[in-house]
């Protein structure tokens, strides 16, 4: 019995080590996992870099899908300052797949005051990532 049971466990592990030592292994598609490297919608990330482009980033998680600005201050109104996060939250292309929030403040007596978004600004700002994002996408079916 204990010969029977040592030779059936040594030919389960000659046959599970020969099963391993086969060439034909499959190759892994590099590409395609380069591709898609970001947990969020590629085009809605890239849009929203673009379009955030001329204020200084603080904080970008592509996993997470966040994009933080710093504090930015139009030149051509240097009394006020603003501060833009979007967040991509999905892997499709959908405009319910982005949420932009913004902060303004304003500047009196040299102190920085909280003042309200215009709700305006916030929804002008989705749509300009929307329509980059579905540039983008155009582009990329085209090449």
């Amino acid at each position: 019995m204990n010969r029977l049971l040592r030779t059936a466990i040594l030919g389960s592990l000659a046959l599970s080590i020969t099963a391993c030592g086969g060439k034909s292994r499959p190759e892994a598609d590099l590409a395609a996992s380069k591709v898609t490297t970001i947990g969020v919608n590629s085009y809605l990330w890239r849009a929203t870099l673009d379009t955030l482009s001329f204020m200084p980033l603080l904080q970008t998680d592509s996993n997470g899908g966040v994009i933080v600005t710093d504090w930015y201050v139009n030149p051509n109104t240097p009394t006020e300052r603003m501060k833009v996060t979007v967040t991509v939250l999905d892997q499709d292309l959908r405009a319910d797949a982005l949420r932009v929030a913004a902060l303004r403040e304003i500047n009196r007596s040299g102190a920085w005051v909280a003042a309200p978004v215009q709700a305006a600004t916030v929804q002008k700002l989705e749509d300009i990532i929307l329509t980059r994002a579905r540039d983008l996408r155009r582009a990329a079916i085209a090449n």
